[in-house]
C-alpha cells in the first residue's frame, strides 16, 4: 500500500464517481483515487455492509470517500444527481461495472449476452450528456475497465467479452465526440485479475503465471494504477486508447 501512495500522482481537489466501487478492482481504483487525493463517491449495487467497510476502509486518505447505492442500468441519473449534490461538479467517471456469468459460447443465452450489454453500455451511452454537464468547464476524465476477453477468446467468457468490445467501441465514439469540451474518454483492459479471493483456480493461476513475461497475475492495484495515470492532465491528450494491463502476457505467441 505505501509503494501505491507514495507514488501517486496528484488529484488532490478533483471529484470522482466510481462504479462497482466496493470491492475488486472497483475498491482498488477508489483506494487509488483517495491516496491521489480526489474525493470519491462509490457507487454499488446491494451489500449495504459491504459498502460501509470499504468506506471505513478508505479513512485516513487524503480523498474523502461515500458510498451510494444504485443500479447503473437503470439509476443513473440519480446517480449524477447524488454526485452532483455532493461536489457540484464531477472531474472523473470510472465506468468499472459489469455483468459476467461463465457459459460456453454455444450455451450463452441473448438474455445472459443482454445483461452484459446492458451493464456495459447503458451508463455511458445514456449518460454521456449528462456527465459532460457535470464536467463542464473542468479537463474531465472518463475511463472504462474493460478486459482483455474483449478481443481474445477466453474459455465461458462469450457474454461478457462481446459486451467489453461493444463497450471499448462505444469509447471511442465518445471520445470523438467529447474532445472538444475537455473531456479525454479512454479505456483500461485487463488479463484475468488475482482479487485475493481464491477465484482463480491454483492451475489457472500457474499456466497465466508461468506465459506472462512479468512473473505473476495482474492484481486489482495494477489496473488502479493505471487508471489513475490516465485521469491525470499530463494524459488529456490521449482519447480512446484502450491501455491494456497484463504484465507483456498479450505480447507473447501461442
Amino acid at each position: 500500500m505505501t509503494t501505491h501512495h507514495s507514488t501517486a500522482p496528484a488529484l488532490t481537489g478533483r471529484t470522482a464517481l466510481v462504479t462497482g466501487a466496493t470491492r475488486g478492482v472497483g475498491f482498488a481504483i477508489a483506494r487509488k483515487l483517495c491516496a491521489c487525493g480526489a474525493d470519491v463517491l462509490l457507487d454499488y449495487a446491494e451489500d449495504e455492509a459491504n459498502a460501509a467497510r470499504a468506506v471505513g476502509a478508505l479513512a485516513g486518505l487524503p480523498g474523502r470517500a461515500a458510498a451510494v447505492r444504485a443500479d447503473v442500468t437503470v439509476d443513473f441519473d440519480a446517480l449524477c444527481d447524488e454526485a452532483g449534490r455532493r461536489f457540484g461538479h464531477l472531474d472523473i467517471f470510472v465506468h468499472n461495472t459489469s455483468y459476467f456469468r461463465p457459459a460456453p459460447t454455444l450455451a450463452t443465452t441473448p438474455e445472459q449476452v443482454d445483461r452484459s450489454l446492458a451493464v456495459a453500455l447503458r451508463p455511458l451511452l445514456t449518460g454521456a450528456s449528462r456527465l459532460a454537464g457535470l464536467m463542464a468547464g473542468r479537463p474531465g476524465r472518463i475511463v472504462a475497465v474493460s478486459s482483455t476477453g474483449a478481443h481474445r477468446v477466453v474459455p465461458r467468457y462469450a457474454g461478457a467479452g462481446v459486451a467489453k468490445a461493444a463497450l471499448e467501441s462505444l469509447v471511442r465514439y465518445l471520445a470523438v465526440e467529447l474532445a472538444g469540451r475537455g473531456i479525454a474518454v479512454n479505456a483500461v483492459a485487463a488479463a484475468k485479475v488475482d482479487k485475493g479471493d481464491g477465484t482463480v483456480p491454483a492451475e489457472v493461476a500457474k499456466t497465466i503465471t508461468e506465459r506472462t513475461p512479468g512473473g505473476r497475475l495482474t492484481r486489482p492495484e495494477d489496473v488502479a494504477d493505471a487508471v489513475s495515470l490516465l485521469c491525470t492532465d499530463e494524459a488529456g491528450w490521449l482519447q480512446g486508447q484502450v491501455v491494456t494491463v497484463d504484465g507483456g502476457l498479450g505480447l507473447v505467441a501461442g
